[in-house]
């Protein structure tokens, strides 16, 4: 039992974000980004950025990145610890979108673009073809896997990748021409790395 007497097993406490995230490694490793306390924020496990990272390679060195559901920004920062030249992170929420401006800020981020925009609406206007990563871990509770994937997709230079984080394997239809290059499960999520067939 916790000290208000609930049982730790509780939907409540069992789902809790936890208060801060540290980044796993590069430029800024073990800095805190914090956590606000929202329902459906899930900030990527330490264990999975660390697979992620380690199956991208460690330097990002020239890459142009998109975070299109930052959330917390632990994927977006980082990319840009790990050197990318330019991580757009998109956030609909406005009070989340300014604390990762103030991280941003505090840790001289300088390759590091907040922008407070719905994502799939961004994604839908802008200009294709020019992203090397594209990172999507969007609201399990909203199923907007498949059309987040579809507005990415075009987006992708001729060697780009994209990253999703959803409860389950995504099917995702042939003539889209990706294929799942890397994927793993950590608890309730799955997480896989896309490319283009071929």
């Amino acid at each position: 039992m916790t000290a208000h007497g609930r049982s730790p097993a509780a939907p409540a406490v069992a789902r809790r974000a936890p208060r801060e995230v540290r980044i796993v490694g590069g430029q800024w490793k073990r800095s805190k980004l914090p956590v606000a306390d929202k329902p459906g924020l899930r900030p990527t496990p330490d264990r999975v950025r660390e697979t992620l990272f380690n199956w991208l390679g460690q330097d990002l060195a020239g890459w142009t990145v998109l975070d299109a559901y930052a959330g917390s920004g632990a994927l977006g920062f980082e990319a840009g610890s790990r050197g990318a030249l330019q991580v757009t992170l998109l956030e609909r929420d406005a009070q989340l979108a300014a604390s990762l401006k103030d991280s941003a800020r505090r840790l001289k981020a300088t390759n590091l673009q907040v922008e407070c925009a719905d994502a799939l609406a961004w994604m839908g206007r802008a200009a294709p073809g020019r992203l090397d990563l594209v990172l999507l871990d969007p609201p399990f509770a909203q199923d907007l896997f498949l059309a987040s994937v579809k507005a990415a997709l075009p987006l992708l230079s001729p060697q780009g990748l994209i990253y999703l984080e959803s409860p389950e394997p995504v099917a995702l239809p042939e003539d889209w021409g990706l294929t799942r290059w890397r994927e793993g499960r950590a608890g309730a999520v799955h997480y896989a790395l896309l490319r283009r067939s071929g």
